[in-house]
């Protein structure tokens, strides 16, 4: 969430040009939870893999059994998902209740 926030702020004068032209609240709140939603489904599957390598090498240097359940990655990658839109759900409408003049203005 802290990252979602830090974008919207650091976008505040993209989101301010784009309320000028015509863009909607629903729109503003689509992209930044698109971008929520990405960078967690990005952030899971590499975390996903990397359990698997590691798995996968303790396995073959130890005795120890290192095995991964089939529902285990889905599961994974579904709380992923739903970490990025709930976490993504305030910056995003912070983002589209923005003053498009109030957001022209800051530098």
């Amino acid at each position: 969430m802290n990252i979602m926030l830090v974008s919207v702020v650091e976008r505040t004068r993209e989101i301010g040009v784009r309320k000028a032209v015509g863009a909607r609240q629903r729109d503003i709140v689509r992209q930044f939870l698109i971008e929520a939603v990405l960078l967690s489904c990005l952030g899971g599957a590499i975390g996903i893999l990397l359990a698997w390598a590691a798995s996968a090498a303790l396995a073959a240097n130890t005795p120890l059994p290192a095995d991964f359940p089939l529902w285990a990655p889905p599961v994974a990658f579904a709380i992923c998902v739903a970490i990025g839109v709930f976490f993504g759900i305030h910056p995003a409408r912070k983002a589209a209740r923005l003053d498009p003049i109030e957001a022209l203005r800051t530098e």
